[in-house]
């Protein structure tokens, strides 16, 4: 692909499609895009960098002159522009293969991956690199609060991404991470997940196996030296593997863990850390952050630091609104186990307070019915839960669908509180009508949950303002 000069972005306004057209753009290339849903702020975005933006998919936004088609992972066969790609017999690529040859090869890169915090890991990571001074690429699904934006591309030999083991295009059904060329990978644990693709737990080991096969000898794999899953994926590795936990076994220790409501402290290989965020999944987080720093060749007092300063990433335990008492809380968590962990996060961070959850069911893998107990185990955790009605219901065989009512009502089986309220408004009403100073009600959806958050705070307010 060196010579070519005019690429073509089919799906260019999802994140990480844009931010690596007007990588390509600043490089001097001609990039043009279409896209489903043309809307600020990427579509003002990729416009301000001379990016011509075509709305809506037709063979004929191609133009005659592209010399390369990119080709999203949300895209599909049945796709007007992908299939005049085939049809025309034109270059096509994925999005990681444009990363492996325009912006990762001959660099060192950092892939943080794992079934959960992913997004906060390589955020901290990222931050730790930028605040002790150097300039480093990275390619983040999520908004670092301190980075400003999700993706950047630099001219340093450092590059910060994180590691999917999502497929990488329908024409390449391998995991992302294994084109992204890794010197070191972070595997922060594994867990069946994306029901979609995977038929089971094994079949997601096999992937992060072919990752750690791609380490050199002289990276290094850090693993979750407490996670069973990840010890069997790294037993065989052919790279250099440290194993990073609380366990006696491991080869970085994480211990002296002292928990407040405004933070975490604990120490790693000896030296003592301040976290402003809680949870043992942040301090995990953290320790790998900081072990992939000083193999980058940070020192300790520049990790501690850059940790000091870490403000955390949107819709992670994030805060939206207070009112009248009642806190709003926006949190990413849809596996069950994360949900279990933000709900101890929480409990750590707002001791004493009630806790709600609501859930809304939107992953391709919660709307299926693999995680039916587990969802109402994690669910049961907080003091009263919600379940809303499944997102894009047509999407999923009925066969295979979670039942959000009978979900509801085996997490009071479990000792819990909970409630199936289908659509957004009902959720609101009853929240206003329940919920009392000192709760803290967390959203957790990996999508926008009909925009309930500001909806909550609407109607809390009416109650402020009734009183």
């Amino acid at each position: 692909m060196a010579e070519k000069k005019h690429f073509h972005f089919v799906g260019i306004c999802g994140t990480a499609m844009g931010a690596v057209a007007a990588g390509m753009k600043a490089r001097g290339y001609v990039v043009t895009g279409s896209d489903a849903n043309v809307f600020p702020p990427m579509s003002t975005f990729l416009e301000s960098q001379g990016i011509r933006l075509f709305e809506g998919y037709k063979a004929a936004n191609i133009p005659a002159d592209a010399e390369v088609i990119v080709i999203g992972n949300a895209i599909s066969r049945g796709n007007e522009e992908a299939e005049a790609a085939l049809e025309r017999k034109l270059l096509y690529v994925s999005l990681p293969e444009v990363l492996k040859e325009y912006f990762l090869r001959g660099r060192r890169n950092f892939v943080v991956s794992g079934t959960h915090g992913k997004t906060t890991t390589a955020s901290m990571l990222a931050w730790l690199i930028v605040s002790a001074g150097r300039d480093p690429s990275f390619m983040i699904g999520g908004l670092p609060k301190n980075l400003g934006c999700g993706a950047l591309f630099t001219d340093s030999d450092l590059t910060v991404l994180e590691g999917d083991e999502y497929d990488t295009a329908f024409f390449d059904k391998r995991s992302k991470f294994l084109h992204y060329l890794p010197e070191c990978v972070v595997i922060n644990n594994i867990e069946f997940d994306h029901a979609d693709i995977y038929n089971n737990v094994e079949e997601i080991k096999l992937s992060f196996r072919r990752l750690l096969n791609i380490v050199p000898r002289n990276g290094v794999a850090f693993v979750n030296g407490d996670d069973a899953n990840s010890l069997d994926v790294a037993s065989n590795a052919p790279c250099p593997v440290k194993k990073v936990g609380m366990s006696a076994g491991c080869d970085v220790i994480i211990d002296g863990l002292d928990y407040r409501p405004d933070g975490t402290s604990f120490v790693l290989d000896g030296e003592v850390y301040h976290t402003d965020m809680v949870g043992e999944i942040n301090v995990r987080n953290a320790a790998m952050a900081i072990s992939a720093a000083r193999f980058a060749g940070l020192t300790a007092q520049e990790c501690r630091d850059g940790l000091a300063t870490f403000e955390g990433v949107a819709r992670r335990q994030e805060l939206r609104g207070e009112v009248n008492g009642i806190k709003v809380v926006d949190d990413f968590a849809h596996h069950p186990t994360a949900i279990k962990l933000a709900v101890a996060a929480l409990r750590q961070r707002y001791a004493g307070a009630r806790i709600w959850v609501l859930f809304e069911p939107r992953s391709n893998t919660t709307k299926r019915n693999v995680f039916q107990k587990e969802l109402a185990e994690a669910l049961a955790a907080a003091d009263i839960a919600v379940v809303a009605a499944i997102a894009d219901l047509h999407k999923v065989a009925v066969n295979e669908r979670l039942d959000p009512d009978m979900l509801a009502k085996d997490v009071a089986a479990s000792g819990g509180t909970a409630w199936y309220l289908p659509g957004v408004p009902e959720i609101v009403e009853f929240v206003g009508v329940q919920a009392v100073a000192g709760d803290v009600i967390a959203v957790l959806s990996n999508g926008g949950f009909g925009g309930i958050h500001q909806k909550l705070l609407d109607r809390l307010a009416q109650n402020a303002t009734a009183v």
